[in-house]
């Protein structure tokens, strides 16, 4: 790196701000992003920006003055999924670079007009998850790259869990347009699929809905209901270019499940990787042949130790300054995001979905950014 640096500001101080911004500023032992100049905070909500620029001791400001800061290269979009898109345009509007939250939109059309709005503007678009640049999915995309697991035949991928009103302080938007586990977790899962199998080509799908409203058991809204706007209950395949199939299951619906979150099956090894919504993890393989064992891979790259929800955007910055393209970028969003709106119509409609948006695997992350 050459030592430069880029203004960032943040729209949205909710749940996940916290993260962000403990990463970036190096706390709870963490290194830092130092290419990342945080220079503002901004909400919707005045208030809550203020209170989370007091926290980390930021500025705030409103949505219209970040906006307008000449010193604010790239908007960190951490808005409520059904804003992501809104506030990006008017992001770019405004000459800054973005990088949303996931999903990239709530519709594969919303992604595709934020896509474009970038590309016609010449602004570059980033969006979370970047946990698939972490040292242990790293570490697996590796022993991918090496071709030990030999042709890969298939994999399986498991997010169940029974909702989140047991936990989140405000978990109606999950219910709500925008959320479900599909659109919530299938980002983390299917985004890191795509790190180590490459593009998606097809996707079969069968979805539930079981309850139509739900109680919420969490403070400071507890006992309040939710209505439930969207499928909790996803099942499907997917095909991948490369042969491999895939089968998947996201659900706000199960109590209790054994499945590992990611496993990939090849003709001469199995590889199990971390799960997809965290940095850590073990990696681990098995030959095929009764007796063989379960052998951990021994993690060497960076950023397996830690929550640095925040690492796409520093690589998107990095990538910036150093004019290369950058890892978790717009086009994987969109190509996820298409993914995960053909299990809605592959559902409805009975019958397999071809996916249309071409995507490249990123470059691997090798070392340790500034």
């Amino acid at each position: 790196m050459s030592g430069k640096r880029l203004g960032v500001g943040f729209i949205g101080t909710g749940n996940i701000s916290s993260a962000y911004l403990k990463a970036i500023l190096g706390k709870d032992g963490m290194p830092g992003f130092a290419v990342l100049d945080i220079k503002a905070l901004s909400d919707m909500r005045d208030e809550a920006a203020s209170a989370r620029a007091a926290e980390f001791g930021l500025r705030s400001l409103t949505v219209e003055q970040m906006l307008a800061d000449p010193e604010i290269d790239l908007v960190v979009n951490l808005t409520i999924p059904r804003a992501h898109v809104e506030v990006g345009l008017r992001a770019l509007a405004a000459g800054k670079h973005v990088y949303s939250e996931k999903p990239l939109g709530i519709t594969f059309a919303e992604g595709r007009k934020l896509l474009d709005a970038a590309n016609a503007a010449g602004l570059r678009i980033g969006s979370a998850p970047d946990t698939f640049l972490s040292g242990s999915h790293q570490e697996a995309r590796a022993v991918v790259d090496s071709g030990v697991l030999g042709q890969i035949v298939g994999g399986t991928a498991f997010f169940q869990c029974p909702g989140h009103e047991s936990w989140h302080p405000d978990p109606a938007f999950y219910y709500d347009l925008g959320g479900g586990p599909m659109l919530d977790m299938g980002p983390y899962y299917i985004t890191d699929l795509v790190n180590l199998l490459g593009p998606v080509a097809r996707v079969s799908a069968m979805a539930s809905r079981l309850r139509s409203e739900r109680t919420i058991t969490s403070d400071p809204k507890r006992g309040q209901t939710m209505q439930v706007k969207v499928d909790t209950h996803v099942t499907g395949s997917l095909g991948f270019a490369n042969g491999a199939i895939v089968q998947i299951g996201m659900s706000f619906d199960v109590a209790a499940h054994k499945h590992v979150p990611l496993e990939l099956y090849g003709t001469e090894q199995t590889l199990i990787v971390p799960d997809p919504n965290f940095f850590g993890g073990v990696v681990e393989t098995r030959k095929r042949g009764r007796e063989e064992q379960w052998t951990p891979v021994e993690v060497t790259r960076p950023y397996a130790n830690g929550n640095y929800r925040s690492l796409g955007v520093a690589d998107m910055a990095s990538a910036i300054i150093e004019n290369r393209p950058h890892r978790a970028n717009g086009d994987l969003a969109l190509h996820v995001l298409e993914v995960m709106e053909a299990f809605e119509h592959a559902a409805r409609e009975g019958r397999t979905i071809e996916i249309k948006t071409p995507v490249e695997r990123p470059a691997p992350l090798d070392g340790s950014l500034s």
